[in-house]
Formats: C-alpha cells, sequence, structure tokens
C-alpha cells in the first residue's frame, strides 16, 4: 500500500472489537486477544461483519498481544499470528497489525526503560510481519515516548506502512501533556504514514483536535472515534451516539481533511456503514500546509514564525568550573537547579552538553536528558560534537529536539544528517567548513547554502535548519564582528532559513561584558537573529529580548511586557539563586535530589509538623493549582510529589510518631476482572508521595477481598480503578457490598470509562 493511495482515496477502518466481543458474550477481564486461540471463529465472524459493512482494512486481534500483558502463558507471536491469520481469512482488502499501549509508564514517570519498551514492540512488529500483515497500526496512546517507541520499531524492523494515533482528553491533551500539535510533528518526524486521533471522546468532541492536527502535517489523517460516552443500562454496556449521528460528525471531519477513517469503542458495523456511504464516490479534500519551524518537548511547542526564541546556555561546562565538577559527580541537583533557573528567568529552549572528555560522553547526555525533561517541559537542544552521543540523546529525547550541530564539512554532514532525517529532528547549521570560519559574510553564506542543499538529499526541509553564522569575539576579530551580522542578514534573504547565535562569544576577553553582549544582541535582531543562545539569568539580555517581543508584534499588546516590567524597578527583580534550600521552590520545581538537604537544614529550626503544614503541603497546593490551571502537567506533577517523599522520608527516620500516622491509610484496587493499572499505580505514587499510607491490593480484586481488608484494617478510605467498559458492573457490585457492611467507609473512583 503506497502512502499516495491515502493521499487520493478513502480509506475504511472497522470498528470496535470490545463492543463486538461484549455482544458475543465476552466475560469481564477476559483478555480479548487469547479468544483468537480458545474463540476463532467469534472473532473471526466479527471480522466478516466488518468486511460486510464496508471496511477496506480490518484490525486483527492483537491491541494487548505483548509480552508484559499475556504474562508467561502464552507467546505474543502465537497470539499475533493466530490474529493476523484470521483477520486475512476474513476477505479484507488490508489487514493491520494492531499495536496497544504496553500497559507500564516508561522512566522517568515509571519503571519501563525506552529501551525495554521498543524491544516488547518489536517481537510484536517482528510477529506481525511474518504472520503476513499488510499494515502497522499503533493507537490509543497517551505517552509520546511509548507512542516514539513503537513508530522506531516498526520502521526498523519492517518495511509495512504505519499509522499512528494517540488518545486526547476533555482538555485537548493526552494525559501526560501532548498537544495534537505535538502529536502531528513528532509523529510525521519519525516516518509515520499517516497520524491521527481514536478513542478517548465522542467524534463531535474530536473534531478541534483534527483541526490542530492538519495545520501540523501535510499526511494522511486517521480518526477513529467513540461513539460518545458509555453507560451501564440493564447491566449492559451502551453508548450515547447512533450511527447517523457519528456520521455528521465525521463529515466535518473530513472537511477538516481526515482520509483514514473507522470507529473505536462503542461502534459496531452499522457505524462503518454509514461512514462508507459517506465517502462513497467523492475524494480527500486537498490540503495546504504551512511549512514550520518547530521544536518541541512532550508539552511545549516552540514555534519560530516571525517570532524570537531564547536558548538557555548555562548547561554547557565551558568556562564554567561549578558545572564541570557536577557532571564529574553526577550532581543532576544542581544541574536541575540550573535548568530550572533558566526556565524561570524566561528561556524558550534549554541547551544541554556533556561534552568533557574525562566522563562517559553518551550515557551522561542521555541520563541528564531524562532528569531535565521530568523537571521542565521545555525543548532541548542537544548538544554535541560526537555523533554518538548526538544519536543515542536524539533516540530517547521526549519531543522534537533541537541538534547543535552540523557544519559545512562532507564528512561531518554524512554523519549527522542521517541523524536528523530519521528522529525527525531540527539542526543547526555552522558556517564553517574544511578552510574554517569564512572572513566574509558572502562566504558564510556559501556554507550555509552548501548545508541546506545537503539537507535536502537528506529529506530535510529548509523548515528545519537553522544557521548559526558564528559570533567572534570583538577582543581579537574587531573588523568582522560585524559581517557575522551582515551574513544574518543574508541567510535569511537568500535561502529563507531562521538563524541562531552564541551572544556571549563577542564580549569574551572584554571588561563589562554584558553591555556588549546586550548591544550586540539588539543589532542582531535588528538583522534578523531569530534565536540567540544566551544566560537568561541576566537582565540586560532578557530586558533586549523582551523589548524586542514588543517591537516585532511578538507580545501581542505588550502584555507581558506590562506585566513584567510596568511596576518592577530593575533593581528589586527577583533572582533566583541555584543554591537556593528553599523547600517549597524544591517541591514546586519538583528536584527531588535537592529535597534530603533542605528538609534536613529546616529541622534545625522547626518541628517535623511544622515542615509539613507549612512547607510540604502550602508547596503541594501551589503545584496542584497549576496543574488544575495547565500550567504544568503530569510529569512534573510527580517530580513534584517525588521531592516531598523525599522530604517525607527524612522526617520518618526520625521516629516521629506524629509523622508516622498523620495522614491515615487508603485501599486501592483495580476492580475484578479488570487488568489494568496504571491509573491507579499513578494514583498510589501520588498518594505515598503526599504522606500516606497504601494498601494496594493490584488488579483483578474480588470484591469480597475489598471489604475484608476494610473491616479487618479499619480503613477510612477505598479508591477503585476500572478501564474496560466490560469491568464497570464489577465496580459497582464492590461499592454494594462496602455500602452494605462498611457504611462509614469513603469510595472514590476512577478510570476513563467512568462518568458522572
Amino acid at each position: 500500500m503506497s502512502v499516495v493511495n491515502i493521499r487520493d482515496n478513502f480509506l475504511i477502518f472497522d470498528g470496535a472489537m470490545g463492543t463486538m466481543l461484549q455482544k458475543y458474550g465476552l466475560k469481564a477481564g477476559e483478555l480479548p486477544e487469547l479468544l483468537n486461540l480458545t474463540d476463532p471463529e467469534t472473532v473471526l465472524k466479527i471480522h466478516r461483519e466488518y468486511v460486510a459493512a464496508g471496511s477496506d482494512v480490518i484490525t486483527a486481534n492483537t491491541f494487548g498481544a505483548n509480552r508484559k500483558k499475556l504474562g508467561s502463558a502464552v507467546s505474543p507471536e502465537t497470539v499475533i499470528s493466530a490474529g493476523i491469520k484470521l483477520a486475512k481469512k476474513s476477505g479484507a482488502k488490508y489487514v493491520a497489525l494492531d499495536i496497544g499501549p504496553i500497559g507500564a509508564l516508561l522512566k522517568p514517570l515509571g519503571t519501563l526503560s525506552f529501551e525495554e519498551a521498543y524491544d516488547i514492540f518489536k517481537q510484536e512488529v517482528i510477529a506481525g510481519v511474518k504472520a503476513g500483515a499488510d499494515i502497522v497500526l499503533i493507537e490509543t496512546m497517551s505517552d509520546l515516548s511509548e507512542i516514539k517507541a513503537a513508530i522506531l520499531a516498526a520502521k526498523e524492523n519492517s518495511s509495512l506502512p504505519v499509522f499512528a494515533t494517540m488518545t486526547f482528553a476533555e482538555d485537548g491533551r493526552t494525559f501526560l501533556g501532548t498537544s495534537p500539535e505535538i502529536a502531528a510533528v513528532n509523529m510525521s518526524g519519525l516516518g509515520a504514514d499517516a497520524v491521527g486521533v481514536n478513542c478517548s471522546l465522542g467524534p463531535k468532541d474530536l473534531v478541534p483536535i483534527v483541526r490542530k492536527i492538519a495545520e501540523y502535517t501535510d499526511l494522511p489523517i486517521m480518526v477513529q472515534a467513540n461513539a460518545g460516552l458509555p453507560k451501564i443500562e440493564n447491566g449492559k454496556t451502551v453508548y450515547e451516539i447512533t450511527p447517523s449521528e457519528y456520521a455528521e460528525s465525521v463529515e466535518l471531519m473530513i472537511q477538516a481533511g481526515v482520509s483514514v477513517i473507522g470507529g473505536c469503542c462503542g461502534t459496531d458495523p452499522d457505524y462503518i456503514r454509514e461512514i462508507r456511504k459517506l465517502t462513497a464516490s467523492r475524494s480527500p479534500i486537498k490540503r495546504e500546509v504551512k511549512k514550520r519551524t518547530v521544536f518541541t518537548s512532550a508539552q511545549n511547542l516552540v514555534e519560530l514564525d516571525g517570532t524570537v526564541a531564547v536558548v538557555g546556555e548555562r548547561i554547557n561546562p565551558t568556562g564554567k568550573k561549578k558545572l564541570k565538577a557536577a557532571l564529574r559527580e553526577k550532581n543532576y541537583s544542581y544541574i536541575l537547579s540550573e535548568a530550572i533557573s533558566q526556565q524561570e528567568h524566561g528561556a524558550d529552549i534549554l541547551d544541554v552538553n556533556a561534552g568533557l572528555p574525562e566522563i562517559d560522553e553518551v550515557e551522561t547526555l542521555k541520563a541528564l536528558i531524562g532528569e531535565i525533561q521530568a523537571v521542565t517541559p521545555l525543548p532541548l537542544q542537544i548538544d554535541s560534537s560526537s555523533p554518538e552521543a548526538i544519536e543515542q540523546a536524539a533516540r530517547i529525547y521526549c519531543g522534537k529536539p533541537l541538534i547543535n550541530s552540523v557544519n559545512g564539512k562532507e564528512e561531518n554532514m554524512k554523519a549527522i544528517f542521517p541523524i536528523v532525517s530519521k528522529y525527525g529532528a531540527a539542526v543547526i547549521g555552522l558556517t564553517l567548513d574544511e578552510n574554517g570560519i569564512p572572513e566574509t559574510a558572502q562566504g558564510r553564506l556559501e556554507i550555509a547554502r552548501k548545508i541546506v542543499d545537503t539537507a535536502a538529499e537528506y529529506g530535510i526541509g529548509r523548515e528545519d535548519i537553522i544557521i548559526d553564522c558564528l559570533v567572534l569575539t570583538a577582543s581579537t576579530s574587531q573588523e568582522i564582528v560585524c559581517e557575522t551580522l551582515k551574513a544574518v542578514s543574508l541567510v535569511k534573504e537568500h535561502l529563507g532559513v531562521k538563524t541562531v547565535l552564541g551572544v556571549s562569544n563577542v564580549s569574551f576577553g572584554l571588561p563589562n561584558r554584558e553591555l556588549i553582549n546586550s548591544t550586540f544582541l539588539a543589532a542582531a535582531f535588528g538583522a534578523g537573529l531569530d534565536m540567540p543562545i544566551l544566560n537568561p539569568l541576566s537582565e540586560k539580555y532578557m530586558q533586549v529580548a523582551d523589548t524586542f517581543k514588543v517591537l516585532n508584534a511578538q507580545d501581542k499588546k505588550a502584555e507581558a511586557f506590562i506585566n513584567k516590567y510596568a511596576n518592577t524597578a530593575p533593581a528589586a527583580q527577583e533572582s533566583f539563586q541555584t543554591s537556593d534550600l528553599d523547600i517549597g521552590k524544591i517541591i514546586i520545581s519538583g528536584r527531588k535530589s535537592a529535597a534530603k538537604e533542605a528538609t534536613e537544614a529546616l529541622l534545625k529550626t522547626k518541628t517535623p509538623m511544622e515542615i509539613i503544614d507549612g512547607e510540604f503541603i502550602p508547596a503541594l497546593d501551589i503545584v496542584g493549582d497549576k496543574f488544575e490551571k495547565g500550567e504544568i502537567f503530569l510529569p512534573q506533577l510527580m517530580s513534584s510529589a517525588e521531592a516531598v517523599k523525599v522530604g517525607f522520608e527524612v522526617l520518618k527516620s526520625l521516629n516521629d510518631s506524629s509523622v508516622a500516622d498523620e495522614k491515615g491509610t487508603i485501599l486501592l484496587a483495580t476492580v475484578k476482572g479488570d487488568i489494568h493499572d496504571i491509573g491507579k499505580n499513578i494514583v498510589k505514587m501520588l498518594l505515598e508521595n503526599y504522606g500516606y499510607n497504601i494498601i494496594d491490593l493490584g488488579k483483578d480484586v474480588d470484591p469480597r477481598l475489598v471489604a475484608d481488608t476494610v473491616k479487618e484494617k479499619n480503613i477510612g478510605l477505598v479508591g477503585l480503578s476500572a478501564l474496560m467498559t466490560t469491568t464497570v458492573e464489577n465496580m459497582a457490585e464492590t461499592i454494594r457490598i462496602l455500602r452494605a457492611e462498611c457504611p462509614t467507609c469513603k469510595i472514590i473512583v476512577g478510570g476513563p470509562v467512568l462518568n458522572a
């Protein structure tokens, strides 16, 4: 199947497998994938019903066929082989290997490494290829790292088309904070053949998400929506949206550019018939998609489009004794404080460099990226002269990184451009080659042209190249400093690419460096600079940047400038000190490595309960408020909770009974028949880090065990989790028993299949 086909024609997938299996008697908690072996006739019957309804593609019953979910009883290969064979037997034009989430959180939120996740997906892909799949469908993903591992596993272990979709909540983000724009940029950059959204919401609610995706990718867009929210009627799960209502919303998606369409939870062959009727005798709309220069983390997107962005330079050991010592000693607390202080002072992107000859740069750079991404949502600039370090860092980076750098040397371009292309990164191009740095602006323009032209041979567009015309110091190269500014203007005019400069180089060896740097920065903005690399903790530099954002109409109505400067004298502006032991700031910024020392320092003047009530709780309240407002996301929330946990451990080590008993005990359980526990485990982690004692009964828990444990332990609060619609009734049964036998116990419930 070629991508051209799905650009010019609609491709119709099938609908829900779980919904149909429930119709045919799937028991609560039964693994649907095992029916490929135990009840193949029912699975085949469902596939054939979808083919008869008009599905071009039948999705094999392999969504959860990974070794984490299946356990040791049966191999993924056995389940996938049977699933693909049944789908092929249905008479479908195409068969898709269905790959869903692993069911475990990746680091730093969980314990699963990126490499382990990749290996799990690799096993599924190889089994699917061997069984004869036509497409790899990666769906229902919430974690950008996890879908990256899955796409790479598919691209590196097969030649099949890869369709990739993420799932978004009502706030327009995945539960880990990824927006549709970020998802589109990253999935496209990694080489997916179609991208989009599935599950989570009804079709009408997904229309705004589809429109955002369409702005940031020119790939075919895929949507498989739910039939609205489920509810239980007479013990059965029913959905609120009818097939005809579903089709009305699909029409809006088609107008937004969707060309690959199917259904998710609650849809059945009747929904597919409506989609087939809707798309008969018509073609997908043609879309013109603007080329954009963007960099992302999992939660933030920085776009250079008539705007400027500041790159923080402080995580680079050149000329920094403290940072060198921190890298040698693996003192990540100091490095994280540098990251957070730059964010607080207005950096948009953070440069990360671990280039010391006496350390393992590859492993250190990978570790730094993981640690920094746990505490700040800013996109990162991977800075190294080692192709191996760049590749390993780009591979595990969660988002679209900016790689610093490539240059005009043929050997260097051959080493770096394949990495940029493979991982969908952007890259900084330095205007130097085998002959060094040209003295003239024209000479630097020619090297920039060579970089841009060579990048095109690797499929790298101009929008993903940022040219560095290289700042030389005025103390030794005074006559040619202004050639750099001329070069910036020439590159912008003749090549139409974005530009970056390392500002602080200009003042090396001279007094009052801030004055020289800030003056040069203003001149560079005037010449067309898009992205300065500088120290954001310098008040003068940020004043120039903030002012230019007003002058170039980036800061609309000068709101940010007015808020920052109207009532604050520059000398009085607060400066974040990286040596600060303020436990509140440490918790809010999620620096768990600094929490121990800060808590121990507080104990010299405060009791444990004064620290909990006066420091921990107020800080957590601020973090919770930021989370509710969407200023931070789940990874940062959990980092803050981890920092509190470190503080609690210090207090508990004092054997103070008031600390140990203050919060009380909560029981958590995933209800009978349900084997999914990511949500419960996140809640458990947060509650433990907030100081509660948690009894976790695990997953597939009998209602009787819940009630007996509550009575035995005299527990006042129970949390119940369910992900599968088939197990909501078991949650209700557990609640009925608790109400009857433990009337004073309070109950909280959670899970994506629940509503008011």
